[in-house]
């Protein structure tokens, strides 16, 4: 077990100390795998399935240890955040089982199973424009008129170390990987994924997956400079938003690097997992699977772990069958 140096920075230590204070909250998400997935890649994939988690994304885990450390004082107003969905959710369903409040700044055009989902779980929904300064402005004001406490849905210690939990249950459950892979948006879970699976073994390649319509964080590790992502159109919803300088100091610091894929690559996968696998999972979720279809040489003969972030679909907008061509 090896720790980063990077200052700032949690740890191996930070991560497994979040899972012991979530562990009765959290659902320990099974790992699958397919004989036939393994045998059109020719490599061994071990499928860490979160969108079986509660509220159905990798996100409750980060949720729920940001909501669980808070100092009473702190948890006394409540919590807010902005989120497209499922940053939402799980923030709403943690706060309610503290028994707090959650205010979420929505953008008006999240998909409507993220928005009943929020609504479900009791939070008070804000909504507002769909770009990053809409967001922050909105929810200035929510705090001011509420003074409840940020939890930023990435740009937090608290929610990396959360969310590489499911890294950590992924290496107790899996021996001897090759590699990880996991999508990345604003990179909290590849934060922590990183700092877990290189803690444990720097062996260990980690790389994130990302659309190629949506390549923000390609390009920062690959100019060494934070880009924002700007107008990303893409069906992978979950991986819209940029890397944080904190995110980013992380992924470019101790990742092996990003792959980025197509939408019909996406949309490939995707219906690879449901066809194969029998189970329902996001297009965000499938980004992973999709950078070792497009990638087989790299991959050949591996063991590799994926995280399936997510299983939250509207199932009204289902991409199979239809073109992309618009994206």
């Amino acid at each position: 077990m090896t720790r980063n140096n990077i200052i700032g920075v949690p740890t191996i230590t930070d991560i497994e100390e979040a899972y012991e204070r979530i562990n009765g909250q959290v659902k320990r998400t099974p790992v699958l795998s397919s004989e036939s997935i393994n045998r059109i890649l020719g490599a061994q994939i071990f499928f860490k399935c979160e969108n079986f988690q509660k509220v159905g994304a990798f996100k409750f885990r980060g949720a729920s240890n940001a909501v669980l450390s808070l100092s009473e004082q702190e948890a006394s107003k409540g919590v807010a955040t902005h989120s497209s969905g499922n940053h939402a959710a799980a923030l709403a369903l943690a706060a309610a089982l503290r028994g707090i409040p959650a205010h979420v700044v929505m953008p008006n055009n999240s998909p409507l199973i993220k928005r009943r989902a929020v609504e479900g779980y009791g939070a008070r929904i804000t909504y507002c424009n769909p770009t990053q300064q809409d967001r922050e402005e909105t929810l200035a004001k929510v705090q001011m008129r509420t003074g409840s406490a940020f939890v930023h849905p990435y740009d937090n210690t608290r929610v990396i170390c959360g969310q590489g939990t499911a890294a950590m249950e992924l290496l107790q459950e899996v021996n001897n990987l090759n590699t990880v892979i996991v999508p990345i948006g604003g990179g909290g879970l590849m934060s922590g994924t990183t700092i877990y699976v290189k803690g444990a073994s720097s062996a260990i390649k980690v790389f994130g997956a990302e659309p190629r319509n949506a390549d923000d964080a390609f390009r920062s590790l690959r100019d060494n400079t934070l880009h924002p992502s700007v107008n990303p159109a893409t069906i992978a919803d979950g991986l819209l938003t940029s890397l944080s300088p904190l995110t980013f100091k992380i992924v470019a610091g101790l990742s092996n690097g990003i792959l980025t894929v197509s939408e019909n690559d996406i949309v490939d996968a995707m219906r690879m997992i449901w066809e194969r696998m029998k189970i329902i999972v996001e297009p965000s979720a499938a980004v992973p699977l999709a950078a070792v279809m497009a990638n087989p040489d790299k991959f050949k003969d591996q063991r590799i772990g994926i995280i399936l972030t997510g299983g939250n679909v509207d199932l009204d907008k289902l991409p199979f069958g239809k073109s992309l061509a618009t994206l």
